[in-house]
């Protein structure tokens, strides 16, 4: 798999993040006031690389797309620029072909930051520093659902914790999140979301949502 950074470049202490404990959401785009057609250029995010990402139908709603092609990895920045205590969360759709699995990806802190990465090749989840997987879990993706994906970043004592945890929309939220600490102080940046069609088919996003924490 290729680097994501390479690409847009053209023991842990674990803390609870929950709903009510954010102090508000400082972005948020389900796309549905967005036309049709609409490319990712002309939204308020800035494209990565040279992926082709519009607004499209899906069902009564509407939806960020990935174009299928080309097999290379592709991005977005969105929101405002933060250092930690944010949460951020998406939904991300896409379809298997043979063996071959699309590869999505939330992230914090930009280009380079922190990513919770959904894998269905490696049947897993990742959370990553740069291109660095630092921890995974398993995860068991099925083509063609929803998958909710959500990473967290906190200043905890003299580091920061990260977080994050995937689950098929429709179904309970895990109380559980893979985490690790990290004491280099981070970068700020924007969120990230990323995509690479490796199974020759579009890949979907929606409910781009990012709260501060407490």
């Amino acid at each position: 798999m290729k680097s994501f950074v390479l690409m847009a470049l053209i023991g842990a202490i674990a803390f609870s993040i929950h709903a009510g404990e954010a102090d508000g959401v400082v972005f948020k785009n389900d796309f549905e006031k967005e036309d049709e057609g609409k490319e990712a250029s002309k939204l308020d995010v800035l494209v990565i690389g040279e992926g082709e990402f519009k607004v499209t139908k899906d069902g009564a709603g509407k939806v960020l797309e990935l174009a299928a092609a080309p097999l290379e990895t592709f991005g977005l920045l969105f929101g405002p620029t933060e250092l930690d205590n944010v949460d951020v969360q998406l939904r991300t759709f896409g379809t298997s072909t043979g063996r071959r699995f699309p590869v999505s990806a939330v992230g914090v802190n930009g280009v380079g930051g922190f990513l919770l990465r959904l894998n269905p090749a490696k049947k897993a989840i990742e959370l990553l520093k740069g291109d660095e997987v630092k921890k995974s879990a398993p995860y068991a993706w099925t083509s063609g659902t929803w998958t909710v994906l959500r990473i967290a970043i906190k200043k905890s004592g003299a580091g920061w914790v990260i977080q994050g945890k995937a689950w098929e929309q429709g179904k309970p939220e895990p109380a559980e999140w893979i985490s690790f600490e990290d004491s280099e102080k981070p970068t700020a940046g924007r969120a990230t979301l990323w995509g690479i069609p490796y199974s020759t088919t579009p890949i979907r996003f929606d409910d781009l949502q990012i709260s501060k924490i407490k």
